[in-house]
């Protein structure tokens, strides 16, 4: 009898340290979401009322899984609100999405050096995919996370850029061809088109983000900013990218 009620003792002991660690990794929802939303968020705010909620039911679910730490300063609401709208806006098309490479984001008061110094060094970095200890993290610049969300013709949004290269590694490899997103069929016309614009780019003959040129994986992931950010302007001047970005995240006119 002593045995078994020492046994159900470290069975609950179990179960509350779990319960424990499971709430502590869980992020509230801001009670203001819709407000803040409609004041900084410019995809949510052209979405139909049905599907602002589910908007906001998949944030609820984001951070649910996610937990956003802050370094050197307290985090504040919108923090969260911009984070989770980085990553809804992407899969915001998909049903049930998750992201299973990913366990927390944290955010630096400014941008970083690569040895993650946001005080010294060469701070360039506004946001990175983690790896070795940092692995299942996501690291972003509070500046520039900001800055993604207010201004809205710049054709860039570095939170929403980190998320595309967390879809891009979810089939094992960052590589700028997202085999998840696109049927066997488009892989190659993709591959192709990437080639094609990334010598546009790097002979200063197109309009996307110089840092696009630097290879598949950073085309991929400026090209996507540039079509949830300026999708009309997209259109316009790369039809052929346009429709690729749209069979990718499922998005239809």
């Amino acid at each position: 009898m002593i045995g078994f009620l020492f046994f159900l003792i470290i069975v609950l002991l179990g179960v509350y340290s779990y319960r424990k660690t499971i709430t502590k990794k869980r992020t509230p929802v801001p009670n203001n979401l819709h407000e803040l939303l409609m004041s900084h968020v410019l995809f949510y705010q052209k979405l139909k009322d049905e599907d602002k909620l589910l908007f906001r039911d998949k944030i609820t679910i984001f951070l649910s899984k996610t937990y956003i730490e802050t370094i050197e300063f307290k985090r504040q609401d919108i923090d969260i609100v911009l984070v989770a709208a980085s990553a809804i806006i992407p899969v915001f098309y998909f049903k049930d999405w998750h992201y299973s490479n990913l366990s927390s984001v944290i955010i630096y008061p400014n941008n970083f050096s690569e040895d993650l110094n946001f005080i010294e060094g060469n701070r360039n970095i506004g946001g990175l995919v983690g790896t070795g200890r940092f692995k299942n993290q996501m690291i972003l610049s509070r500046r520039a996370l900001h800055h993604g969300f207010a201004n809205k013709t710049d054709k860039g949004n570095t939170g929403i850029h980190e998320f595309i290269h967390l879809i891009d590694k979810m089939d094992g490899d960052t590589d700028g061809i997202p085999k998840l997103l696109l049927s066997n069929t488009y892989l190659i016309p993709w591959l192709n088109l990437i080639h094609k614009e990334i010598e546009h780019i790097n002979n200063n003959e197109s309009d996307i983000r110089a840092y696009g040129g630097t290879n598949q994986q950073e085309f991929f992931a400026v090209v996507s900013e540039y079509f949830f950010e300026r999708p009309d302007l997209l259109k316009e001047k790369h039809p052929d990218l346009y429709k690729m970005m749209e069979m990718c995240f499922c998005k239809q006119n």
